[in-house]
């Protein structure tokens, strides 16, 4: 499988879903990017758009799943690469992907107050998450509580 390094600035268009992939967790979502430029005349004009699935394995599960959802800025670090699969009616399909190593809020595009997670809370959480999460099968996202203090967490 190929990979490369990747950065995206964009938005998130797919609510985040929780899913279990055999013993481990994963956060899976979509992001738009959109080129813009301005012309002669200074008005802003749409280019292209590039949409990607992200993949946030690991500690990115609970900060990401609990912190961000559709609508939201975000900048995307990770490895992209391209997955091909089988469709159900058995055609062979592609989609572009990105395993992310890191997922954070624009803050050019928001305001996000940082609450930083201690060691053994973010332990206690990884201990925890098993009985937040869904299987393969639903397309619920399994997380409804807030963050204290209504901040995003960043993952590090």
């Amino acid at each position: 499988m190929f990979e490369t390094p990747f950065v995206m600035v964009g938005t998130i268009v797919t609510d985040p879903i929780h899913r279990r992939v055999g013993d481990q967790q994963v956060v899976k979502f979509r992001v738009a990017s959109n080129s813009r430029r301005r012309t002669t005349e200074g008005k802003w004009e749409t280019g292209n758009s590039l949409f990607v699935n992200v993949n946030c394995w690991g500690r990115l599960v609970s900060g990401v799943g609990g912190a961000l959802t559709k609508g939201d800025p975000v900048v995307v670090v990770g490895q992209l690469y391209t997955s091909e699969y089988d469709d159900r009616e058995g055609n062979r399909r592609s989609s572009v992907e990105v395993r992310a190593t890191a997922v954070g809020p624009d803050l050019g595009r928001c305001n996000a107050s940082i609450v930083q997670r201690r060691r053994a809370d973010a332990e206690a959480e990884s201990a925890d998450a098993g009985a937040e999460t869904t299987s393969d099968d639903d397309e619920t996202d399994g997380v409804d509580d807030e963050i204290e203090g209504g901040g995003l967490p960043l993952t590090a």
